[in-house]
């Protein structure tokens, strides 16, 4: 081999380029196939290092050698695979004056490991590609082609840390393509990073919408329905998360979905049952059983409600002090929250015993809901119960909506109950107002005209 390298670089310069060039069909058309590899790595040491060859030819000589490996000339992947690796390795040294060889063979590169499912491998060779060189210049939108490429791989194994500054990267580009395929990959991207980045609420809104995009094939919109779905059943309860629980839930696409259960008595303010969550957790990938630390100041709450509370002759109540996972602590906020459309208060050690939480942690959580305007109530530590207040705006609405107009407000009694109870009465009336109305204007009743 050597003496056949020597002999075609003593060649004039208009035929050294074809020269190597046989020689590397020469190599590749071999029956045994065992040599093809280290011959080809041979040849490329001795065009890229010999001065002999020039750089003009040496280009020329690797460009031709990144076409016939990208046509899958080698049918051997392994074969291939190595020989474009050992390439890469051979010219990386002088990256600058072969840079556009060098980028073709790590796309090349990429490929492989992908169909291989070495998502990170793929990922890492990507990242050698010098975008921003003053040798090669890419247009925008071929640069955020390849940094949504990097963060979809990136995600696939689970590294959302590094996936987020690559996405930062392409974010600034995104208004420079008009490719669909690209940008859909970016709304991909990006909701999944909200997802990792446990921004439950913006990855449900965005995994909803991608979920009606027609040019995505038909199981991944499925796909992306159901896990807009998990997105929303771990996000915060509260007024944000159930507006989106109820644009899922007349969905009618949910229906067929296995998680449609646990939406379903979410959406409706339902207790979910150990059962119901063991179930619901066997579709959560890892990053979503992720394990939360209680903060310190919640532990010194916690503790000391706890004392206070603490009574030998009480039964025994739970030990747990703070939800262990996102899913614990989105079950516990939903069972609180559905807790106060039940009751109108509710003991400390009795909430802690629905939630499976000690008194003072139960306490712990309704205050931090009842602060973030969340869940509406008040707490009296005095008798160690929490008041929970009603939807008042929506009394309101439901009793306009039947067409009594403006219903007088009943005298402010200062009892809780009383105020209930008349509301009770008010939309009820309203109700049975709107019904009589509706089956009128169809002339399923008559109302009889008095003489």
């Amino acid at each position: 081999m050597e003496s056949r390298l020597e002999q075609a670089a003593a060649l004039g310069q208009k035929d050294k380029g074809p020269a190597f060039i046989s020689l590397i069909v020469e190599i590749i058309s071999r029956q045994d196939q065992s040599t093809v590899a280290q011959d080809l790595q041979t040849l490329v040491g001795f065009v890229v290092n010999q001065e002999s060859v020039g750089l003009v030819v040496g280009r020329q000589v690797l460009s031709e050698l990144v076409r016939i490996l990208g046509d899958g000339t080698i049918p051997d992947p392994e074969v291939r695979k190595r020989v474009v690796q050992e390439t890469i390795d051979h010219t990386q040294p002088k990256i600058v004056s072969y840079e556009e060889q060098v980028s073709n063979l790590r796309f090349q590169l990429a490929d492989i490991y992908e169909l291989e499912e070495e998502w990170s491998d793929a990922a890492r060779v990507l990242m050698g590609i010098q975008l921003d060189s003053n040798q090669r210049s890419l247009p925008d939108g071929e640069k955020m082609r390849v940094y949504v490429r990097i963060v979809r791989l990136l995600l696939e194994e689970e590294d959302s840390v590094q996936a987020e500054s690559y996405f930062n990267r392409a974010q600034l580009l995104v208004h420079s393509t008009t490719d669909k395929e690209t940008l859909l990959q970016f709304k991909l991207c990006q909701a999944r990073i909200s997802d990792y980045s446990r921004k439950f609420l913006e990855a449900a809104s965005r995994y909803h919408e991608l979920s009606f995009v027609a040019d995505i094939d038909e199981e991944e919109r499925r796909h992306m329905l159901m896990a807009a779905v998990t997105a929303a059943v771990l996000a915060p309860a509260g007024p944000n998360r159930s507006r989106v629980l109820a644009s899922l839930y007349r969905d009618e696409r949910t229906t067929e979905l296995p998680t449609y259960n646990i939406l379903s008595k979410m959406f409706l303010d339902h207790i979910l049952r150990p059962a119901e969550i063991k179930e619901f957790e066997g579709t959560l990938k890892p990053h979503q059983l992720a394990k939360i630390a209680i903060s310190s100041n919640d532990r010194v709450a916690t503790s000391t409600i706890d004392e206070e509370i603490g009574n030998p002759s009480d039964p025994p109540m739970s030990t747990r002090t703070a939800p262990a996972t996102v899913l614990d602590r989105a079950v516990m906020e939903h069972n609180l929250l559905a807790s106060s459309k039940i009751y109108h208060n509710i003991t400390f050690r009795g909430l802690g015993a629905l939630l499976d939480l000690t008194p003072g942690a139960a306490e712990n959580m309704a205050r931090k809901m009842i602060e973030q305007g969340r869940l509406r109530g008040t707490i009296d530590q005095v008798d160690k119960l929490i008041w929970f207040e009603g939807n008042h705006e929506e009394d309101d609405a439901q009793g306009k909506a039947g067409g009594l107009g403006e219903v007088e407000e009943a005298e402010d009694t200062g009892a809780p109950f009383t105020k209930r109870w008349d509301a009770q009465i008010r939309i009820t009336a309203a109700n049975v107002e709107s019904i009589v109305q509706h089956l009128t204007e169809r002339g399923l009743i008559r109302v009889p005209v008095q003489a």
